[in-house]
């Protein structure tokens, strides 16, 4: 695209271009024109003179500044008969690529031109190479983050088999807790975090005896005390990992069993002493729990079990995480029907 008032220079650039082999010309005298045009098709390369009425060729500038994106914009060189210093370092900041003066020698011109094409073209392969890896990227990312997300759940699974036939148990409690943690405005990290941590927040089950695990009625208090055990359990397998949702998982699983009044298990933690995590998924393990049908108990209706939470508020479960569960409840109820209708 070659842009300059005076039809006899552009007909001179356009026959240089031409006599170099190039295609594609096109040229405006008035630069208003000239938008409208790089909307309607992209140029490789534009040559534009400064000194222009109603807009000079920094205004222009401008312009192409301000509409085209940076990765589709093309080249620009201005040309022009001002040979000042100050001229040339306000086009070169303003963003043209290069700037020759008038009258210009073919050859530098024609140099100059090859010399700017390649790099837009080379630039443009790059970002073109580099969309398709990001792409690939995003592509194996997504896979290796549903393998991870698989794999945490059959892991949770595991345990629940144990006690729960259907070993849905974990994906609900992990996406009640997601729908808590979004509801007290927790960040998008710390929300997908304890979505894929929460799925293990009973692994330690693996470790205890069928004999109290499957045991149809009450625990005896000595049973109760083994069952605990499970916490620690859990915090063992889980301890000590680098992955910033394995140290996730460790927290909730040493930690969901704690009360807000401090008489929870395994260190009778207090309040806010209980980490967030912790108290989120209390919340949602109870709930669950409560309307799912377990071997020691048939499923609650759901009333029943909001019921029970709302009266434990500040006692077992911390009052914030109550008031976001029954702000979501609604939600949590169509996941609820959603693996009901599986």
């Amino acid at each position: 695209m070659v842009v300059d008032d005076n039809q006899t220079n552009i007909d001179v650039i356009e026959a240089t271009l031409e006599s170099a082999g190039y295609e594609n010309i096109a040229a405006v005298t008035q630069p208003l024109d000239l938008m409208q045009l790089l909307a309607e098709k992209p140029f490789d390369l534009v040559l534009l003179d400064i000194n222009m009425p109603i807009m000079d060729g920094f205004a222009v500038l401008s312009l192409i500044e301000q509409t085209i994106e940076k990765h589709q914009r093309p080249p620009v060189i201005m040309l022009t008969a001002q040979a000042d210093e100050d001229s040339r370092i306000k086009a070169l900041e303003g963003g043209a690529s290069d700037y020759i003066t008038k009258p210009f020698n073919r050859v530098e011109l024609l140099k100059r031109v090859e010399i700017h094409l390649e790099n837009h073209y080379a630039k443009r392969f790059l970002a073109s190479e580099n969309q398709l890896l990001e792409q690939l990227v995003k592509e194996r990312t997504a896979a290796l983050e549903k393998a991870k997300l698989e794999m945490i759940f059959r892991l949770g699974r595991a345990a629940e088999y144990r006690d729960n036939e259907t070993g849905n148990h974990v994906k609900r409690v992990s996406l009640f807790s997601k729908l808590i943690a979004e509801k007290l405005g927790q960040p998008e990290e710390y929300c997908r975090l304890i979505h894929i941590a929460s799925p293990m927040h009973d692994i330690g089950k693996i470790g205890v005896s069928d004999t109290i695990l499957l045991k149809p009625g009450k625990l005896t208090d000595e049973e109760f005390v083994l069952m605990q055990d499970h916490v620690k359990i859990g915090a063992q397998i889980l301890a000590n990992a680098d992955s910033p949702f394995l140290e996730m998982a460790y927290e909730i699983a040493l930690t969901h069993h704690e009360k807000f009044n401090g008489k929870g298990y395994p260190h009778g933690l207090v309040g806010t002493n209980i980490p967030l995590s912790g108290r989120i998924v209390a919340v949602a393990d109870v709930f669950d729990a409560l309307t799912s049908t377990r071997p020691y108990k048939e499923a609650w209706p759901i009333e029943k079990a909001v019921a029970l939470i709302e009266r434990e508020k500040g006692q077992h479960f911390d009052p914030v995480i109550v008031d976001a569960f029954l702000a979501v409840l609604p939600d949590i109820q169509q996941v609820v029907r959603q693996f009901n209708d599986e």
